[in-house]
């Protein structure tokens, strides 16, 4: 049941990447993308021990057991190998954004030959240049570490790649030895692995896209209530005719739209004497400006200068603290109610 689980993710992340392809510029590096993680499917797929042996038995007499199958195999992970190579070759600072489209062919035209040789010639000279190439994509990926989505995605592809060649040197190890494979219709040598290095490589590859989707729907989440309100009293900051928006454009919207609001509900750009000067501390700068979100003709008098997002935060940033803060004195502000 795990092998069609993980095909079926694999796959999935497939047609996520085909999908950024087609709302997004089919820049070369997008493209090998979408390669390398298809191969990744493809080698999942023929993993799955039915379909070995039904890709074994084509021919009417059948052919020994693993004979094509495992060509299919080292020939999706040989193709994973060069196109994420290309990714990898495109991040070097040696490799000139004007010719990576000729650089790539060159490395397309080397994964080819290779795949052809080692269907023709041997298995494990397949695997050795699986883990070659698997080599030069971990160094790349470590040189390009960093805690941002993109880095954190990185991490978790490379994580995989590295994985991939731990297991490509070990089945060179095991055609050396001589070791048998495993029976027709069962599962190959090491499967739980190459499921959990397939599953990390495609995880990785949409990591950008889902982590950006859940982003965007805890900023929807946080800044409901805050958007409800000032939306509420300021309708006309929105644009009525946008309709089947994504996650994360609705999310920039929002933002947008409460930041307008809040804007309005100031006066415009009026500076107020009895305002004063907002302080540094993010915190005590947001309960203020939730406060009078709440209530602007009470106590706390605000303008513009408080409601513009302080120094090194975005926008984003900043309307969250100001739901955060608003979400918080929500509890004091029904007890006053109550109370009066």
């Amino acid at each position: 049941m795990t092998f069609w689980l993980t095909a079926m993710l694999v796959w999935v992340a497939a047609g996520a990447r085909v999908g950024r392809v087609l709302v997004k510029p089919a820049t070369t590096a997008r493209v090998a993308i979408v390669v390398a993680v298809a191969a990744v499917a493809l080698g999942a797929t023929v993993a799955v021990p039915e379909i070995a042996l039904a890709i074994d038995n084509l021919r009417p007499h059948g052919l020994r057991s693993g004979l094509l199958s495992d060509g299919v195999v080292v020939s999706a992970w040989l193709a994973f190998a060069t196109a994420t190579s290309v990714v990898a070759a495109a991040a070097w600072p040696v490799v000139s954004r004007r010719n990576l489209r000729q650089i790539a062919m060159v490395i397309y035209a080397a994964g080819k030959t290779t795949v052809a040789i080692a269907l023709s010639w041997s298995y494990m000279f397949g695997w050795f240049l699986v883990a070659l190439g698997a080599i030069f994509i971990v160094v790349t990926g470590l040189r390009n570490l960093d805690w941002t989505t993109l880095g954190r995605g990185i991490a978790v592809y490379t994580g995989g790649t590295a994985l991939v060649g731990g297991l490509a040197v070990l089945q060179v190890r095991r055609a050396l030895a001589d070791e048998p494979r495993a029976p027709a219709g069962q599962p190959t040598w090491g499967w739980p692995a190459w499921e959990i290095a397939a599953l990390l490589v495609a995880f990785g590859a949409v990591w950008i896209v889902v982590e950006l989707w859940v982003r965007a729907r805890v900023l929807l989440s946080r800044t409901r209530s805050l958007h409800r309100l000032m939306v509420g009293r300021f309708p006309e900051v929105v644009a009525h005719d946008q309709t089947g928006t994504s996650t994360q454009l609705r999310a920039s919207d929002q933002v947008a739209q409460i930041m307008d609001a809040l804007y309005l509900q100031s006066g415009g750009g009026v500076e107020l004497a009895a305002a004063g000067p907002p302080p540094a501390a993010i915190p005590e700068r947001a309960g203020r400006v939730a406060r009078w979100a709440r209530n602007p003709l009470g106590d706390t008098v605000i303008d513009a200068r408080w409601i513009a997002p302080p120094e090194g935060v975005s926008p984003r940033g900043w309307v969250q603290a100001i739901a955060r803060a608003y979400e918080s004195t929500a509890g004091a502000h029904s007890e006053q109610a109550v109370s009066r």
